[in-house]
């Protein structure tokens, strides 16, 4: 048989019986729109959340107090760790490749100004905070580099709590209370959002040994430090960790890199859209079942025709393929119409709700495509040999 006269024969047994064809190409249609929907949601849900994070820059190195990991010696017992200091942050400044550090204490507090109280969250901070995260001063300037240990009384202000205290007037030079004590306002941050959560507009920035003070606390509760981007962050988290070993005279902090926190995230995040994908997947089961179901059926109506077909001389292979290629033709028809409209689906979507995330990645839908032929390839395998293998004798005399 001619390739010309095979597509013939199995375009024409597909198109003798349109509407079962048609709830063939919906079932797989729906499975493939389903997938490639939650699919996209899923991975605009990652972009998403990865932004949020790399917004505040990638070659940072969080370091906490305590050392992760088991413990010898009983529980209850207090832990022999030294806590973080101004001193250590100090030090790690210079350490080589090192190009920021902020020791950060933090809590909330009553903020008092312009006759209005506010209790928001406070952030002691170093001067170099607002460059390590990348945020920008929209009026006035940043925390001075001040001694550590004695720093002057000044605070800025997020561009959401400077509008609740002073409204639309100029907050620069102003005063306000926080905690009891008195601060001059000099400067105002741009806005920036929320950060899984945390209003970063609506805070205070006050200098560490200020929020130490403010908050009864002897140590830090964590330093973040910022690298030269060409150097891997291998290497500095390792000339961290040597001095603060020296410092401390044990291993006692935790470093936390962010391409660590990252690369869990992203597996984590990885994990969710495979899962949210296999949701939709449940859909592509039911419509193999139908394509099963409906090559039967065609098997059973066509066993006459089969007969002929062998008899006249068509191998068997050949009665393997033609089935075979119908449940593909199927299987690839709907997923492509199941492509078209779950990328629909997913941009509406995107529109109607512009807070959901939403992206379509090619390679889903290469992927998509690909599994809707491998259906049809399978779901067409015991109709198409059941096929082959009929009698030529007894299928015509089934006319």
């Amino acid at each position: 048989m001619s390739l010309r006269d095979f597509i013939q024969l199995a375009l024409r047994s597909l198109l003798a019986h349109r509407l079962r064809s048609f709830l063939t190409l919906l079932g797989i249609g729906v499975g493939i729109a389903a997938v490639i929907l939650l699919t996209s949601i899923g991975e605009g849900l990652h972009r998403f959340v990865l932004n949020e994070f790399t917004q505040f820059g990638t070659n940072i190195i969080q370091i906490t107090p305590g050392r992760q990991g088991a413990r010898g010696g009983p529980p209850g017992l207090p832990s022999t760790a030294r806590q973080l200091t101004l001193d250590d942050a100090s030090a790690l400044d210079r350490v080589p490749h090192v190009t920021g550090v902020t020791p950060s204490v933090w809590g909330n507090s009553d903020v008092e100004g312009a006759g209005r109280v506010r209790r928001t969250s406070v952030y002691g901070v170093g001067p170099d905070m607002h460059r390590i995260f990348s945020m920008q001063v929209r009026v006035g300037r940043f925390l001075p580099p001040d001694d550590p240990n004695g720093a002057r009384a000044f605070v800025v202000l997020g561009a959401k709590l400077k509008h609740e205290l002073f409204g639309y007037a100029n907050a620069l030079g102003e005063r306000l209370r926080i905690g009891g004590e008195r601060y001059r306002v000099i400067g105002v941050m741009e806005e920036k959002g929320q950060f899984l959560g945390v209003d970063l507009d609506d805070t205070a920035y006050i200098p560490t040994s200020r929020a130490l003070s403010l908050y009864n606390r002897e140590g830090l509760m964590e330093i973040n430090v910022t690298y030269a981007e060409a150097v891997p962050a291998a290497r500095v988290a390792a000339d961290i960790r040597k001095v603060l070993v020296a410092r401390h005279g044990q291993d006692d902090v935790t470093l936390t890199t962010q391409e660590d926190m990252l690369a869990r995230l992203s597996n984590i995040l990885d994990i969710l859209t495979a899962a949210v994908g296999a949701l939709g997947g449940i859909s592509l089961l039911v419509g193999a079942v139908g394509i099963v179901t409906i090559m039967t059926i065609a098997v059973t109506e066509r066993t006459n025709e089969i007969g002929l077909l062998v008899a006249i001389g068509a191998r068997r292979t050949t009665i393997l393929r033609l089935f075979l290629a119908e449940a593909i033709a199927l299987a690839a028809i709907g997923g492509a119409l199941g492509l078209l409209a779950g990328a629909g689906a997913a941009q509406l979507v995107g529109l109607l709700v512009p807070a959901l995330p939403v992206h379509t990645p090619w390679h889903f839908v290469a992927i998509a495509e690909a599994l809707a032929v491998v259906i049809g390839l399978v779901a067409g395998v015991l109709p198409a040999i059941r096929a082959a293998r009929l009698d030529a004798v007894e299928a015509l005399r089934s006319e």
